[in-house]
């Protein structure tokens, strides 16, 4: 896929990882649409992106109206949708049963409404304004990228709720693709490692050096660039399909 004036949305786009794919994508000539709840920081980068090239709209993305009518609103401004990157995500940090008690259920479901059913919600309307476009060159019509993590796979004491909803995107990767094939839609999820973001930055110097240590090699934190470059090679690769693409530097997170 030729990104030069190709569709591009963003759950999660005004900030940390979105935010660094939406540049890249920009770059590349997309036009680009920031899904987010932070109109401050949403509307700041369209102002210098240009409102020709990019647009804001303000997006629960578990709630099915404001997705749909957002969708609605972008196909209509830039004439159709190629490309949903899934960034939009939450967690927390309980365990199934503590000193504090049982995990509380509302908590629990907090996290699965807005990583699971959010991701889900957005990739399923994105499909169909890409399924009724035209393909753009052969059966291609798009591709929906997702954001995992490694505690789909490796779940840390705390992380019950976080890793039962990345978890379920690794899930439904696969059968999203098969469903999607004859629509010309490829799906494909992103599983991220430890990625530098504004939240490890409240950390003091000996935790970030104990989380970079862990890092098998480079011995380092992700950059956001690094994710952002990987959604730009899913996109324009179109024989990437049905695939979750660790990308963590080899770690192995440990329980604790």
């Amino acid at each position: 896929m030729d990104l030069n004036n190709k569709v591009a949305l963003f759950t999660g786009g005004a900030s940390g990882l979105g935010e660094a794919t939406v540049r890249a994508y920009a770059a590349k000539g997309a036009r680009v649409a920031i899904f987010d709840m932070n109109e401050a920081r949403g509307n700041a980068l369209v102002e210098e992106l240009g409102s020709d090239r990019a647009a804001f709209y303000n997006v629960n993305v578990a709630d099915e109206q404001s997705v749909a009518s957002a969708i609605d609103a972008l196909v209509e401004k830039f004439g159709g949708l190629h490309i949903c990157n899934n960034y939009a995500g939450i967690g927390n940090a309980i365990k199934t049963l503590g000193k504090q008690g049982v995990f509380p259920l509302d908590a629990y479901k907090t996290v699965i409404d807005v990583n699971l059913i959010g991701t889900f919600n957005v990739a399923r309307l994105a499909a169909k304004a890409m399924a009724d476009a035209a393909p753009y060159q052969d059966n291609a019509r798009g591709v929906i990228i997702n954001t995992a993590s490694v505690a789909a796979y490796e779940g840390q004491v705390g992380q019950v709720a976080y890793s039962a909803s990345k978890g379920g995107v690794v899930g439904m990767t696969l059968p999203m693709a098969r469903d999607l094939a004859s629509y010309g839609i490829r799906v494909n999820t992103i599983v991220p490692g430890l990625i530098h973001t504004p939240l490890f930055e409240t950390l003091s110097e000996v935790a970030y050096k104990s989380l970079e240590a862990s890092v098998v090699n480079p011995q380092r934190l992700g950059r956001p660039e690094e994710i952002a470059h990987l959604s730009v090679m899913i996109a324009e690769n179109e024989y990437m399909n049905g695939e979750c693409i660790r990308l963590d530097g080899a770690i192995r997170m440990q329980p604790r």
